[in-house]
């Protein structure tokens, strides 16, 4: 059988641990502070889980974590600083299901390792509903249906936000752009949800999906205006109906996010990692703060169910990605 270089090196490192033991004894895990990894600039939905999340896991663990935002690249930047990582348990990177899963099968083969065989899921963590807004600036339509209607009287004129070529939102919207017959330009924003707000208030994007913690603040501020839920009604937008009530069905995705580390990470760091995370998350005081923005926590019960979850939502996006091409450009 084949090894990959990851794997290869931790059977290297599994043996010379073994034989060092003895002589030396085990390290505790974690003595040293941890470094966790996000795809996306500081703002949005995948920076707010990480940071709510592991600030509470520190104190379990014992030691700081660092988030470190490396941005771009429909998250293969992170993935590949994690693939580089020792897979010792102080690397790790927190996705979601734009950059751990649709990258993974569009991008697979401009990645310089085998997804699939390097990369452990190690937990997950909570799911954060996007919902569709319009800006105020510049952009009257403040309903579904008018701003349907007027996109539609103004082809190719209007422009949509995404986190990035082929990341969920962009498939979001081209769906609903082919459900209803429109026709728009769409403006990709490498940093993520944290660029994509700038944009809707300044009036440079019309129309977007983005997560309810960064939406929020700015519907508060009445610089945009919530016109859809997607996938359910959202206590914070109680009164506003979903896409399927609005006569679009099976559109939407629910952003979730987890934890990722480098295969051959030492079963027992993660069986601690994957306590730390769950525990962390089911934090009273973490689902209460998750709830006040809309999102609300979605825990494994084991790494194994992790991991079996990760290849079913791999397997589901290979259907999708087969089904509904996008523009790569």
């Amino acid at each position: 059988m084949k090894l990959t270089r990851r794997q290869f090196a931790a059977s290297i490192g599994a043996s010379a641990v073994a034989v060092a033991a003895p002589a030396i004894g085990q390290e505790k895990y974690p003595s040293k502070p941890i470094r966790v990894l996000v795809p996306y600039s500081p703002g949005g939905a995948t920076d707010y889980a990480a940071r709510l999340i592991s600030d509470k896991a520190r104190q379990t663990l014992g030691v700081n974590i660092i988030v470190d935002n490396k941005p771009g690249a429909q998250g293969r930047l992170s993935l590949e600083e994690l693939n580089r990582a020792k897979p010792d348990g102080y690397t790790l990177m927190i996705g979601n299901v734009t950059t751990n899963c649709i990258t993974p099968v569009l991008f697979g083969k401009q990645l310089t390792f085998n997804y699939d065989k390097d990369v452990a899921a190690v937990a997950r963590l909570m799911i954060t509903p996007n919902v569709l807004l319009v800006t105020h600036e510049g952009f009257a339509p403040r309903t579904f249906k008018d701003t349907i209607d007027y996109i539609k009287k103004n082809p190719g004129k209007i422009r949509y936000g995404s986190s990035g070529i082929a990341s969920f939102p962009h498939y979001d919207t081209e769906l609903l752009a082919r459900r209803l017959g429109l026709d728009m330009i769409h403006v990709p924003y490498k940093g993520g949800a944290g660029e994509m707000v700038k944009g809707i208030v300044s009036g440079e994007i019309q129309l977007t999906l983005l997560s309810t913690p960064i939406t929020l603040p700015q519907v508060q501020a009445g610089k945009v205006t919530v016109i859809s839920n997607v996938l359910q009604r959202l206590p914070q937008f109680a009164d506003v109906p979903t896409l399927a009530e609005q006569g679009v069905k099976d559109v939407g995705t629910d952003n979730w996010s987890g934890v990722f580390a480098p295969s051959g990470t030492p079963p027992e760091v993660i069986s601690t990692l994957y306590k730390a995370y769950t525990d962390a998350a089911n934090d009273k005081a973490v689902v209460d703060a998750a709830a006040r923005t809309g999102s609300f926590i979605w825990t494994a019960k084991s790494v194994d169910e992790t991991r079996n979850w990760l290849q079913s939502e791999l397997k589901k996006w290979r259907g999708i990605t087969d089904e509904v091409k996008v523009e790569m450009n």
